[in-house]
């Protein structure tokens, strides 16, 4: 009964991420629907054990924060670094001080209480924002900057939340605890750092029989840089994001397969933390005070609390205007809050069950009301990229033996690479169209053969090229044969 069941919910979440995607939602909110559903007001499956929900909570979101990492282009966000980490611990703390404060003399909530709704609620979701923002076409800065800090922000709240939930605050005062979060910070990333570093240089000088163990061991090293961290009780989720985070953007073998198989793992995650949060809910629960309550804090934390973080946090990194709004209103929100109440509820926290009601139905308000309008507000703000280069879908199998890439290039109906012949592609030398695939049918083409809608492409490219190769094929489909050729410059080089 136990697979049959999970195996349903499992397949129905797949297919729900079709219809979230078209919504532009985050997809957790189908499955914690489900979760709802399948609890105690619906199929009538009962969970309530708040310890087991914290472990599993914090075991999917380290999958969900490697994947993460690992799938995360360095060169995209090295340039808002800087405003990323400001968000994540300068932002963080602005927000908790204002949900708080408003929390107390707005809703006359217990300090303690405020405190800890201002804590969990404050930092972003890594699993919405990598769900989301990567389809809506930003510029590069503000995906890097709005990523790092769904990365690193964890951290500081999770310190925060269980020094506040157990009581030892006042042993340690403000210093003590900025200390301890400021220690943890930099250990985590200290020790990711050498678990990528390390990982990566054991993994281009270790020759596995079998290309399924790479994305697996890879998985692990990051993996074992959470468990180090958290062993000497420094930061496990900043550890596993930036050790994936170097895994990611290092030169290892198979790294096409290991993404795909981070991203199917991180997937599985999603659906089993949020359909597990979903349990833990009693719809029973919720009344007029309780939704009336989430609202109130989800204004304060939206229309005051981002934006004045934002704003601060800007002044290590100035930007736009119309950026740094942006930025305000795409603070994402989705599992992070809810896994992290399940730390007062494990520590017998008064009132934390009606703590987590409101924080469950103030993320569930606040993602249907910001997800489907990130794409509209980013026009409305002029900060969508204009022209997006959309027309190509590029895999990469590895030619180990002779250090080259096969590049699978799908020429989509929106590319402008179609009449385009072969020859017009002026690829870097050394690389190459080897096959084009054409209503079923391969063709091995000449520089004459003129590209189609629909074609597929194999491309072998020297793996030092592969990026020149990849940014020429871009060029062509975004502006066709007339697009400038990159390889100017590097043949001026040569000679």
């Amino acid at each position: 009964m136990f697979v049959l069941v999970g195996s349903a919910v499992t397949l129905l979440a797949i297919l729900a991420v079709r219809v979230s995607s078209k919504a532009g939602l985050p997809s957790l909110l189908m499955y914690l629907l489900m979760g709802v559903v399948l609890g105690e007001a619906g199929l009538g499956i009962q969970f309530e054990n708040a310890e087991l929900a914290h472990a599993l909570g914090f075991a999917a979101l380290a999958v969900i924060l490697a994947e993460g990492g690992l799938t995360t282009n360095w060169h995209e966000m090295r340039a808002s670094i800087r405003l990323g980490v400001s968000l994540a611990t300068i932002g963080v703390a602005i927000s908790v001080l204002i949900v708080a404060l408003g929390a107390h003399y707005i809703l006359g909530l217990p300090w303690e209480l405020a405190v800890i709704l201002g804590a969990v609620t404050s930092p972003t979701d890594a699993a919405a924002v990598f769900s989301v923002l990567r389809v809506v076409p930003l510029p590069k800065k503000l995906t890097g900057s709005l990523e790092t800090e769904s990365g690193l922000n964890d951290a500081p709240t999770v310190v925060l939340v269980t020094l506040v939930s157990s009581g030892a605050v006042d042993e340690h005062g403000p210093l003590g605890l900025l200390g301890i979060i400021g220690y943890e910070l930099a250990a985590g990333t200290l020790i990711g750092l050498a678990a990528g570093f390390g990982g990566a240089w054991v993994m281009r000088r270790a020759a596995l029989p079998s290309s399924g163990l790479y994305p697996l061991a890879v998985l692990t090293l990051a993996f074992l840089g959470y468990g180090i961290a958290t062993s000497v009780h420094a930061s496990g989720f900043a550890a596993v994001y930036v050790a994936g985070l170097v895994l990611g953007n290092s030169e290892l073998p198979h790294r096409a397969a290991t993404r795909s198989f981070a991203e199917g793992l991180a997937w599985l995650a999603q659906i089993g933390l949020f359909v597990m949060l979903g349990l833990l809910l009693s719809p029973g629960r919720i009344n007029l005070e309780i939704v009336g309550l989430a609202v109130a804090a989800g204004l304060i934390l939206t229309l005051v609390a981002r934006p004045v973080s934002v704003l601060v946090s800007s002044v290590v990194q100035p930007i736009p205007r119309r950026e740094l709004a942006f930025i305000s209103w795409a603070g994402l929100r989705g599992a992070v809050p809810i896994v992290l109440m399940t730390i007062p509820l494990a520590e017998g926290v008064d009132q934390a069950e009606r703590l987590f009601d409101i924080v469950f139905v103030m993320v569930v308000v606040y993602t249907v009301l910001t997800g489907p309008t990130l794409p509209t507000v980013a026009r409305v703000l002029k900060v969508a990229r204009r022209s997006e280069p959309r027309g190509l879908d590029v895999e990469v199998a590895p030619l180990e033996r002779v250090a080259a890439d096969l590049l699978q290039v799908s020429i989509s109906p929106s590319s402008r690479m179609h009449g385009v012949e072969v020859g017009e592609l002026r690829l870097p030398p050394g690389a190459s169209v080897s096959m084009v695939i054409r209503d079923g049918q391969t063709i091995v083409p000449e520089r004459r053969t003129v590209l189609r809608h629909g074609d597929d492409l194999l491309v072998v490219t020297p793996r030092k090229l592969r990026e020149q190769t990849e940014e020429r094929l871009r060029q062509v489909s975004a502006h066709g044969r007339l697009a400038q050729w990159l390889g100017d410059r590097t043949r001026r080089q040569q000679r």
